[in-house]
């Protein structure tokens, strides 16, 4: 941490700027030197916190010291910091490019935190995707079936997935539209920016980004995650129409990595 700091300061210290990567165990991070990217926060660091191995259940075997659940709540006290929980390639890399460009073109006094995670899995490309809308925290990434929404005569199912859960998302979508409930599926990029921008629109008096998006939206809305379900509550508020998380609060000990997600309902 003390290597990123004075990367991440070189800027000012030295007219030196540097783009410093430091990549970790993402249960090591905040909940081990969290008052150290405090303080980077407070020095204006720039540079990339990378939370590798992240969520409660994609490292199963080594002991729950091991399984990150919740370091995107500990992010999200820190004021200036930008933090993402990417499900694709394609977000991650948009993630990091706009980082760079508000870090290191605009001059920004941000930092971000980005968690990847430790299962291999097919990323699609990046398809009619507007950029804006994965850094602005979420976008609709598959809309249910035109037929079904045609002929079903209830409520739509939303899922919100993010990280490597998204690919029980896309799962269940097939299963429910197998049985001929219409879903869609929301990726979730961040539920702190999400938060923060609703905070920011009271204070603004403006609608906030994820009221605007959900506007012409009604039905029942699930989140998925790999996190306890502190972090998507936050939000339960603001969407049209009941709203649930399924996330990992507790511990959990089970051998494998399929045992974990039954045990937490994900």
């Amino acid at each position: 941490m003390a290597s990123f700091m004075a990367a991440g300061t070189a800027y000012s210290h030295y007219e030196l700027p540097m783009i410093p990567f430091y990549i970790f165990y993402s249960i090591f991070g905040f909940q081990r030197v969290g008052d150290m990217i405090w303080a980077c926060g407070d020095a204006m660091t720039r540079g990339f916190l990378i939370g590798g191995t992240s969520g409660r259940t994609t490292l199963n075997g080594e002991g729950v010291q091991h399984q990150d659940g919740h370091s995107h709540v500990l992010a999200s006290v820190v004021p200036n910091l930008m933090t993402y929980d990417p499900a694709f390639g394609y977000e991650l890399a948009v993630i990091i490019q706009e980082g760079i460009r508000r870090m290191y073109q605009e001059q920004e006094d941000v930092f971000y935190y980005i968690t990847v995670y430790n299962e291999n899995y097919t990323h699609p490309p990046i398809k009619d995707v507007n950029k804006e809308n994965i850094l602005n925290g979420m976008y609709c990434f598959k809309k249910a079936s035109k037929d079904l929404v045609k002929n079903f005569k209830g409520d739509p199912i939303h899922l919100l997935g993010s990280g490597s859960i998204m690919q029980q998302v896309i799962q269940a979508q097939e299963e429910l539209e197998k049985e001929g409930i219409p879903t869609n599926i929301w990726s979730v990029t961040s539920y702190n920016l999400l938060h923060k921008d609703y905070r920011e629109s009271i204070e603004e008096g403006r609608e906030s980004y994820l009221e605007t998006i959900l506007k012409n939206e009604k039905g029942h809305f699930i989140s998925v995650s790999d996190w306890i379900t502190l972090l998507p509550d936050s939000l339960a508020h603001l969407f049209p129409g009941t709203f649930s998380a399924l996330g990992t609060d507790g511990f959990g000990l089970s051998e494998t990595r399929e045992a974990l997600r039954d045990l937490f309902g994900v």
